[in-house]
């Protein structure tokens, strides 16, 4: 009897089970302790309760309930983070769990990308490296968008791999539509990595150049519409009938995308009256700089007198770059020039495989040429190599010369570092084997030289913290890189044991953010955290919402208030937000300085009842708004809501993450025990690497409580 075929054959998946070990490790550092995360970034967790309040809240990303205005960002990172917190419920860890696995998706696409041209080696070392990168594990674990956006870019480059090896130019379709979404997560950050995708479609395709061509023309038109229809849709609603827009200067999402999130990002920060940060200039030397108004990011007076250099602080200036607040301040971002991304400020964050990467490489792409050819016939290796050198390129450039941004946006950097270290270190491994004898040589000159380039650079970086382990480091390089160089017998041992040996500071870096349960507005990395210090750097809007002010406002607000209260910034409303889940007006929007409302359109609501109160915090300017507040208004005695403030962490929030000022007051996770290691004291845990030789003073970075500012006196005014 004739046996019956199986029309449907089993498809033995093969499951790679060192890439299931560094999802598990990548799954704990972006994972452990997040239900601490508190409050995370407040300004966007405010927006998360008021998107998952109403459907128009949700469209527009409305920081507020009432919708009065949105944040600077667009919606589609807090469209994900709300349906978690829909299904969950409100609570630290469902804010920032699609960070999480966001990035565990982008280590994942890493090794996809990377196996089928160059090894599973190749894969699992760049998964491991970008799981090690430690901006990745510190955004990993915050509500920010930045996750999100590598994730989707990533997506889209991988959909673009597809299209060229299954000639697809609807999938090419595919993967600009998906750079188009990644606009919608972070704006024009996303468009970086768009020379890198046209240049590999067109050298990549083995097809014609009509079809290339036409190819283009689709993945073009589908960028297009994914980048404008949410823009263009909000933007064509009437003023009057949507949130203002958050950070703009013209109500607009456009001008929004191209301007604060565009062009000041380049050029320097300008707010939305035309107020600049200061602390963000293009200058060549480092200079100590203030932040504008009254959003200083100094500590307290007490503070600073105990207080000395904080990491990344140019040695013997006391300088920050060209940024005030000390290493892991939100403005620390180096000096502008070509050296930017391997000074401490961004270096600590990012670079730690930089060195690597570019010779990794020169190394790749050597052993990938083919004699036979010309040069500019390319093969398929040589592709990949254009295409992650193309996103490294000019998103290194910018960074390297933009006057605003947080270290954390480095994380675009992450992903063409970790493959490019990677295929570099597999294609060393392998032309041991297959390159001629002469030409190997080079190669192993190339490679001892980066390796010892990397271990100096990663001394460098460590040397504030520990010179003991910048010592060890860099003779473990060293040695390692002389045995590469003239034992060809072992090459393959020592290159390994060289790799080990620039994975272990970094990997500790990395996980200095989970064992310190960091979630914080400005995510960072390194020793300061298990010192207590590095976490004051994200506490931007994680200041106490006072509960006996908001005992006093519920009792005497009337029943046609729309609003608890209004005030001028976002970070002084958001904890408020958080803790009531009420409205709290925000005339000037994320820094106070937003034509959101006309004075006359202000006592409009006043006269209607929907306005009651005025908070006048300490980062207030005084506006025309705030002027008419002070001359007309009744001002509330203090006595009447009292001084003492509470923990804005709603309920299902664990405090330990909102780091507000109660925490600073302690010093920190451990308390007053951490805080004596930041006067003087050596620590006596966590080993030598918390440990600044040069650090006698303090080594604290800017406490920056209910905002950007130091805590100063705060008035209520009654308004009639």
């Amino acid at each position: 009897m004739e046996q019956r075929k199986n029309i449907f054959p089993k498809k033995h998946v093969k499951i790679d089970l060192w890439l299931v070990a560094i999802l598990v490790l990548a799954a704990f550092l972006y994972g452990w302790n997040i239900w601490e995360a508190g409050s995370a970034n407040s300004f966007y967790t405010s927006a998360i309760i008021s998107m998952s309040e109403s459907w128009k809240n949700f469209w527009y990303a409305s920081f507020d309930p009432a919708g009065f205005i949105t944040v600077d960002k667009p919606p589609v990172a807090l469209w994900f983070m709300v349906i978690f917190v829909k299904i969950f419920g409100l609570h630290g860890w469902s804010i920032v769990i699609s960070s999480v696995l966001f990035s565990l998706g982008s280590v994942f696409l890493i090794y996809k990308m990377v196996k089928p041209y160059f090894g599973a080696l190749a894969a699992r070392i760049a998964a491991l490296l970008m799981t090690l990168t430690p901006i990745v594990v510190a955004d990993a674990r915050t509500n920010n968008m930045d996750a999100t956006l590598v994730f989707f870019l990533l997506l889209a480059c991988y959909v673009l791999q597809k299209a060229v090896s299954k000639h697809n130019i609807w999938l090419v379709g595919l993967a600009f539509a998906l750079v188009g979404v990644s606009f919608n997560v972070k704006m024009l950050q996303a468009f970086m990595i768009l020379p890198a995708m046209y240049v590999f479609y067109w050298i990549a395709s083995k097809e014609n150049w009509k079809r290339i061509l036409w190819g283009s023309v689709v993945g073009t038109i589908a960028l297009i519409v994914f980048t404008l229809s949410w823009p263009l849709a909000v933007d064509s609603v009437s003023k009057q009938n949507r949130p203002y827009i958050g950070s703009s200067s013209t109500n607009s999402v456009l001008n929004l995308a191209f301007g604060y999130n565009g062009t000041q990002r380049l050029l320097g920060q300008t707010t939305g009256t035309g107020g600049t940060f200061t602390g963000m200039g293009n200058s060549k030397k480092g200079t100590k700089t203030k932040a504008p108004n009254t959003k200083k990011l100094t500590n307290s007076n007490k503070q600073n007198k105990a207080g000395g250099k904080a990491p990344g602080m140019t040695k013997g200036t006391g300088k920050t770059g060209n940024n005030a607040g000390g290493g892991n301040s939100i403005f620390n971002v180096g000096t502008a020039g070509v050296t930017r991304l391997f000074q401490t400020a961004l270096g600590q964050q990012i670079s730690w495989y930089l060195p690597l990467a570019l010779v990794g490489l020169i190394i790749a792409y050597l052993t990938a040429y083919d004699t036979k050819k010309k040069w500019w016939q390319l093969n398929r290796r040589q592709e990949q190599l254009i295409y992650w050198a193309g996103w490294l390129v000019p998103v290194a450039g910018f960074f390297s010369v933009a006057s605003f941004f947080h270290p954390y946006y480095t994380i675009m950097l992450a992903p063409p570092i970790a493959v490019l270290a990677a295929v570099g270190i597999s294609s060393f491994i392998e032309s041991l084997n297959t390159v001629p004898s002469k030409k190997n040589y080079w190669l192993r000159g190339i490679m001892g030289v980066g390796i010892i380039t990397n271990g100096a650079l990663q001394a460098f970086f460590v040397w504030e913290y520990s010179v003991i382990a910048g010592i060890v480091v860099a003779v473990i390089s060293v040695i390692m890189s002389i045995f590469i160089i003239f034992n060809y017998s072992k090459v393959k041992l020592f290159t390994a044991v060289g790799l080990l040996g620039l994975l272990w500071l970094p990997a500790f870096w990395s996980l200095t953010p989970t064992i310190s349960a960091e979630s914080a507005a400005i995510p960072t990395s390194g020793p300061s955290l298990l010192s207590g210090n590095g976490q004051s750097a994200g506490s931007i809007g994680d200041s106490s919402a006072n509960t006996k002010l908001i005992s006093y406002l519920k009792k005497h607000n009337g029943s046609k208030v729309k609003y608890l209260f209004a005030t001028t910034d976002s970070n002084t409303a958001a904890p408020y937000i958080i803790k009531t889940k009420k409205a709290v007006m925000t005339i000037g929007g994320y820094n106070g300085t937003d034509n959101a409302i006309t004075l006359k359109q202000f006592k409009k609501l006043v006269k209607k009842g929907e306005i009651k109160y005025f908070y006048i915090s300490s980062h207030t300017n005084n506006n025309a708004i705030v002027r008419w507040v002070k001359k007309h208004g009744k001002k509330i005695s203090a006595s009447n809501y009292g001084g003492n403030s509470s923990s804005t962490t709603p309920s299902g929030m664990s405090k330990k993450g909102s780091r507000g000022p109660q925490q600073s007051a302690k010093g920190g996770p451990g308390g007053k025990k951490n805080m004596a290691k930041f006067q003087g004291k050596k620590p006596k845990k966590m080993g030598k690497m918390v440990k600044n030789k040069k650090n006698k003073k303090s080594n604290t970075a800017g406490k920056m409580s209910g905002g950007m500012g130091q805590q100063q006196s705060s008035v209520l005014y009654e308004l009639d």
